[in-house]
């Protein structure tokens, strides 16, 4: 029995020992890659920035130290990082060109897509180049890549290219088969968010506005990528209608959409011949997250970008989307209030990526930019979404600057409120009784639906939210009630469209709208801070929370512009009962 016990102690020091000396072992590696990670890149002679076009493009690429530490490869790409990674590319002398190559790529809008494509026109006129290939470009990433000075494809690859369509999802037939209903008070002819749960099929506004902003869309990607590739308008839509997506790939360069049929192994050789290497030298590549540790020059002013992108939420309980990003109302008032009381920090652009969501919420930000604006100029860049809440939250800026294919406007407000009351008394059985010492004490019970009386006053409250709504636009942009009302009942606008209406000042990128702060500022020597400040491998290890996860991450590649109706679906009830939001969603393909 004594040497069982002394085997056991033994035992349990080996183990403790050997724990300690694991994670000594764990430390010192973790502390190994922050100093390797701190280490400035160095950029060889003859380089080419190699950009792998997979995987999903948001606003920007969180970072995510665990998966690093633990070997998992990012599908992540971020705007931010792509946008700067051409910038210092472009000024880099020892990087020559850029290889795009094609794959399963899924930006988070056609608007980032056109700015990304314009910074690579941009690098163009430095005199470098850029060159694309790909085993199948889908439609989005086409229009990327047809801005390159050559154009490659796999000998049997193709191209979709067959123009824009949008699939609206309705659940109201799905959501009986539960006895579920939903209970909606909105106003707005054009506020079609609330139809996928009451509806079978688009209403007319819808119809005409979404026929609207798609042939916006279509048409800014026609021209531009018949631009670049000295194709007419009327061929391009000639070729979709003819659906060139099963064409051949020798018949896509009869058709002038690529400049060669390659494989894999033999675009090297092309890359080669650029950088005037010999065929057994080897390509110095670069990738944008090398760029991204490239020290930037912080010399001037403080111009700030305050990234806003995601649904509007009540703080953190709103709730968020599978992990995705959301605006906290909460939180970006606080950060707001301290960009207006830091005094580096000349002027603000703030980022705004978002459909909507929380009108309470969206409220709130606005009166926190209301107060920013009396002490720094406030510039509004419009990602691939700024409507809604988007908008309500752009309206009191000085500027506002949005791409030509921008989805904005959407002035209005609803309200939804699902009634589970067949699900409980017809489904499941549940009986309720009632005793109430006021006319509407029960007011909101799961019980029974909203009374036509109690569907009256939501009314008037949704009312009352869509004027506090448009006195904030027309106080904002300078016009009249009218003229708000004229543009307002939730109607959908692309940028291009919303520039003719006084929605928006300018078309353009996040770097006019830092050139625009710049100028109302009246400051020449500046730079650029991001905020709000990415989560440290610190606050990643032993304090935040993961919320995402690798099925998140396989959901949105596979469902693609599905994503965010599955999502909303998932979390309708975290959802605050008044919303302004977008259309939701419009599925555009």
């Amino acid at each position: 029995m004594k040497d069982f016990f002394k085997n056991v102690f033994s035992t349990i020091v080996g183990l403790f020992l050997f724990s300690v000396i694991m994670t000594i072992f764990g430390f010192i590696s973790l502390f190994g890659m922050i100093a390797v990670g701190s280490q400035t890149t160095e950029i060889a002679n003859n380089s080419v920035l190699v950009v792998n076009l997979s995987g999903v493009m948001n606003e920007r690429e969180e970072s995510d130290f665990m998966s690093e530490l633990t070997g998992k490869v990012s599908n992540k790409i971020g705007l931010e990082d792509f946008m700067n990674g051409i910038k210092k590319a472009k000024t880099n002398d020892n990087i020559k060109g850029i290889y795009l190559e094609a794959g399963a790529f899924v930006p988070n809008s056609i608007a980032s897509l056109q700015e990304v494509r314009a910074a690579l026109e941009d690098f163009k006129k430095s005199g470098k180049w850029v060159v694309a290939y790909g085993d199948i470009y889908t439609q989005g990433t086409y229009y990327l890549a047809s801005v390159a000075n050559k154009v490659y494809i796999n000998p049997q690859g193709q191209i979709d290219w067959r123009g824009l369509s949008s699939q609206p999802i309705f659940l109201k037939d799905v959501l009986a088969k539960f006895g579920v209903k939903m209970q909606v008070a909105k106003v707005g002819t054009y506020k079609s968010a609330t139809e996928q749960f009451t509806g079978e099929k688009m209403s007319d506004a819808d119809r005409q506005q979404t026929t609207a902003y798609l042939t916006s869309m279509w048409g800014n990607i026609t021209k531009e990528v018949g631009k670049s590739r000295n194709i007419s308008v009327e061929k391009l839509n000639e070729y979709a209608d003819n659906l060139a997506l099963l064409n051949t790939a020798e018949e896509y360069k009869k058709l002038k959409m690529v400049d060669g049929l390659l494989y894999t192994d033999q675009v090297k050789g092309e890359i080669k011949k650029l950088l005037k290497l010999g065929s057994d030298e080897n390509i110095s590549q670069v990738s944008l997250a090398d760029l991204r540790d490239i020290d930037e020059d912080y010399t001037g002013d403080e111009i700030a970008v305050y990234y806003a992108y995601g649904n509007i939420v009540d703080g953190a309980a709103g709730g968020t989307f599978s992990g995705e990003t959301v605006i906290d109302g909460q939180v970006v008032c606080k950060d707001i209030e301290a960009l207006m009381n830091n005094e580096n920090v000349k002027a603000v652009v703030i980022r705004v990526n978002s459909g909507g969501g929380s009108a309470y919420a969206s409220e709130q930000i606005w009166h926190q930019i209301v107060e920013l604006k009396k002490k720094k100029p406030v510039v509004i860049s419009m990602g691939g979404m700024a409507a809604s809440g988007g908008y309500y939250i752009s309206a009191p800026a000085n500027w506002i600057v949005a791409e030509p294919t921008t989805i904005t406007g959407s002035i209005g407000i609803f309200g939804m409120f699902p009634d589970f009351s067949q699900l409980l008394t017809e489904k499941l059985g549940v009986k309720f009784d009632e005793v109430k010492t006021n006319k509407n004490a029960s007011f909101g019970t799961m019980a029974r639906p909203f009374n036509a009386e109690e569907i009256a006053y939501l009314e008037r409250y949704i009312a009352r939210g869509y004027n506090l709504f448009k006195s904030r636009v027309a106080a904002g942009r300078k016009i009249s009630d009218s003229q708000v009302e004229n543009v307002a009942q939730g109607h959908v606008f692309t940028g291009e469209d919303a520039l003719k209406i006084k929605l928006v000042d300018e078309l353009g990128g996040l770097d006019k709208a830092i050139a625009k702060a710049a100028a109302i500022a009246k400051i020449d020597d500046y730079y650029t801070a991001t905020y709000p400040a990415k989560a440290d491998w610190m606050d990643q290890l032993f304090y935040k929370a993961t919320t995402g996860n690798y099925l998140d991450e396989q959901l949105r590649a596979g469902l693609g512009s599905y994503y965010e109706s599955f999502a909303f679906i998932k979390n309708i009830n975290q959802h605050a009962a008044i919303q302004a939001r977008i259309p939701y969603l419009p599925n555009i393909h």
